[in-house]
């Protein structure tokens, strides 16, 4: 395997499949199983959710909401995701453990750096909810800062697109895919990869960012094993 333990960040839109709002069954499903592959091979995963399906804080606050209370907000939409990945892992036959930024109980504990790692060791799968804990934090930032914590390998972002492009694929059909970038190539050409709290983060620590398409079934098996589908960040 490339990757031993890794981060997998996923969007809160892409649990809503062909729908407009919520979570779609069939994607919990499937994500669940390709984590379920993994993991059979020995990778410890943990693992970030957006809430952008349930809530989102910034067009919250565009609408006149106050932007502490709708990142709080946006937080406990993380937390309704993670909380049905968790089942469906379960479903699944996978052992789990729910931490969070923010602490509720009795759904889960507080993200504590120990609790995630240790329960990684023992074959669980760890997911992480709550994002930072704070407002004005993206789940992208969240997400680089529990890769760090828990000394992933890397984050693997999962999309759904194939990797880096020179331009919007689903926009422009001369875009073409990068194999590999640095942090600096990336911010120089103006590449949305990741909010740039998080890129700066994952940056400092030299944490490659690996991104690839996750809506295809055996994705992340063959990322974790060293196959080329996707674009990898690194310094």
């Amino acid at each position: 395997m490339k990757y031993k333990r890794v981060l997998l960040k996923l969007s809160g839109e892409s649990l809503m499949g062909s729908q407009n709002y919520g979570i779609d069954p069939s994607m919990l499903e499937q994500y669940a199983s390709d984590v379920k592959q993994a993991v059979e091979q020995g990778v410890e995963i943990a693992i970030v959710i957006g809430g952008g399906n349930i809530f989102r804080g910034l067009s919250g606050a565009a609408k006149g909401m106050d932007r502490v209370q709708g990142d709080y907000m946006g937080m406990l939409a993380t937390l309704i995701n993670s909380m049905a990945l968790q089942a469906e892992l379960e479903k699944q036959g996978l052992r789990t453990e729910l931490l969070s930024g923010l602490a509720i109980e009795p759904i889960c504990k507080e993200m504590s750096r120990r609790r995630a790692i240790e329960a990684m060791k023992e074959g669980r799968v760890v997911v992480i909810g709550g994002g930072s804990g704070n407002p004005f934090f993206t789940t992208d930032t969240a997400s680089a800062l529990r890769a760090v914590e828990i000394q992933a390998d890397a984050i693997l972002k999962g999309t759904r697109v194939d990797g880096v492009y020179t331009a919007d694929p689903e926009k422009d059909p001369t875009a073409t895919k990068y194999s590999t970038l640095s942090f600096q190539e990336a911010l120089s050409k103006k590449l949305k990869i990741m909010d740039l709290t998080a890129f700066a983060l994952c940056e400092e620590n030299k944490l490659p960012i690996y991104v690839f398409d996750m809506n295809r079934p055996g994705n992340l098996l063959r990322v974790v094993s060293g196959e080329p589908i996707g674009t990898e960040v690194s310094a």
